[in-house]
């Protein structure tokens, strides 16, 4: 075991499980070729950054002297260059899953040297519970503090540490002084979830509602290791909102105005969803400088914009499952924490993107696309139908679910030499059905109440480049009148051929487009 001083053990207060304390080299060197393992981390919070390290070294190695060393990595969604990018530049990793944005992860996908599953990240935990993933074999955990009993007290982010801690055979705790202490008391686990024909309702009925404890329980005896470090996140600078995204929020802005006018929405809004990205943290932005006032947010993370919108009164309340935020939202939250203790709540993923209470709550769902085509179906994973960019996180679980669902996006990329508006999209993760408004720079298209023809004229009309909506209307009116199907107009190999002319002159470079 290694030996640490009282003052970098402080927060490891249960006597039992500081016998544990050992090296990050050691907690590594108990995990095996072949283990499944959850780890905890959601958008570059919260996620183990000792143990991985070790554990790339470790596998690089083994792998240097011709053994096969790989693991499974299942998260809450994204994490850091500590877990992802060493475990993938080691070759370190077999499968991952729901979500990931690291460049080395994304390329080894691509490449086909590692196995990804997209999944949406609702259905993450519970898949894990009813056994459709395997055996859990190690549960790494980065957490705040152990308390003397032995509860522990979670760290920037929930994700599906629950679930990993329950179900796994072995537990790594990362304890990380980093991680500011005031964090105690703002997270709120539920326990009450069971499996059918068991099942009852969450009893959640408003985003602010505590229904859970503040603490994980960890069994003492799964406890392998407990690790002590003193690493920051990954806090990711956003880009000042520019005037592509100041033009989406506005129309946005003016669309909720008009929904509140026409009595479909009270004057305070519903609870807020709001994607990760410049885009959706510059329509936060946007609400700040907007009429609205006495907001609510049930949502997956908690953004700079999010930050700014409790600090000025208008959000009253925010419920996440993580934080995300720049270093100066960072440190914004780490000074005035007092500020935000009693208005932040993090659930656990399986609470915070559950299809039930996203319905009961009736939130409007804000998302980012990588495109759309002009019956309203979006894709936001793949470049050109076979590159996927990062996954596509909670959007459909909100999106389905949410009582309304935008999706927005600049209506060109690659600095306008694409439209992402197109005819046919080359990848579906939102179907028609799950979309109610698209939202570009351009304008807006409020597709609810329309037909499938009446959805392409008004997205064409409001959303597409001008540059491009000729040519998307000349696609549209020959597919009228020459397709076999009437309902839906498409010349299949022409809306194909949309995609491929890029390929063929080089103008798409493959993961340039996307937000996280």
């Amino acid at each position: 075991m290694t030996t640490v001083n009282s003052a970098s053990s402080a927060r490891v207060l249960n006597s039992v499980l500081a016998q544990r304390i050992m090296s990050a080299q050691e907690a590594a060197a108990l995990i095996h070729s072949g283990d499944q393992i959850g780890m905890s981390g959601f958008t570059g919070s919260g996620y183990p950054k000792a143990v991985p390290i070790e554990l790339a070294r470790r596998i690089a190695n083994e792998n240097l002297c011709g053994q096969k060393f790989q693991v499974s990595v299942f998260t809450g969604a994204s994490t850091g260059p500590e877990l992802d990018g060493a475990l993938a530049m080691a070759g370190g990793i077999h499968l991952r899953l729901p979500y990931q944005s690291d460049p080395e992860t994304r390329k080894r996908i691509n490449a086909g040297e590692m196995e990804y599953m997209d999944i949406h990240l609702s259905h993450v935990a519970q898949f894990v519970d009813y056994g459709f993933l395997g055996k859990m074999d190690v549960a790494l955990i980065e957490a705040t503090a152990v308390l003397e009993d032995g509860r522990v007290v979670p760290s920037s982010s929930i994700g599906n540490n629950k679930t990993w801690i329950e179900r796994a055979e072995r537990i790594i705790l990362e304890v990380n002084s980093s991680q500011p202490e005031a964090l105690e008391g703002m997270h709120d686990i539920y326990y009450g979830l069971q499996a059918p024909p068991n099942r009852q309702p969450i009893p959640l009925v408003h985003p602010d509602q505590r229904i859970g404890t503040p603490y994980l329980t960890v069994p003492a005896e799964k406890v392998a290791a407990v690790v002590l470090t003193n690493s920051c996140d990954r806090n990711s600078p956003f880009k000042p909102p520019d005037e592509n995204s100041r033009r989406i929020a506005g129309h946005i802005l003016e669309f909720l105005m008009w929904e509140v006018r026409k009595g479909r929405m009270p004057a305070s809004l519903l609870p807020l969803q709001s994607g990760v990205g410049n885009i959706a943290n510059a329509v936060l932005v946007g609400l700040e400088e907007g009429p609205f006032e006495g907001l609510t947010s049930y949502t997956e993370v908690i953004q700079d914009g999010m930050i700014r919108l409790l600090k000025s009164g208008k959000l009253l309340s925010a419920s996440a499952t993580a934080f995300s935020l720049s270093p100066e939202g960072q440190a914004e939250v780490n000074a005035e924490m007092a500020l935000y203790h009693s208005r932040i709540v993090l659930r656990p993923q399986e609470i915070s993107n559950h299809p039930e209470i996203i319905r009961r709550l009736g939130v409007i769902a804000m998302n980012g696309m990588i495109e759309a085509d002009i019956y309203g179906n979006v894709n936001s994973t793949h470049v050109m139908g076979s590159y996927i960019q990062n996954g596509i996180g909670g959007s459909g679980d909100f999106a389905r679910n949410g009582y309304l669902s935008i999706f927005m996006t600049p209506s060109t990329a690659q600095h306008g030499n694409i439209s992402t508006i197109v005819p046919m999209v080359s990848h579906v993760d939102h179907t028609e059905h799950d979309v109610q408004v698209i939202v570009t720079e351009q304008g807006l298209a409020d597709l609810r109440g329309l037909s499938p023809r009446q959805r392409a004229k008004l997205i064409i009309e409001n959303c597409s480049c001008p540059d491009y909506k000729s040519a998307l209307l000349e696609y549209f009116t020959r597919a009228e009148r020459l397709s076999y199907g009437k309902h839906t107009p498409h010349l299949l190999s022409e809306s194909l051929g949309w995609h491929n002319r890029y390929l063929r002159t080089g103008q798409m470079r493959p993961g340039a487009q996307g937000d996280e």
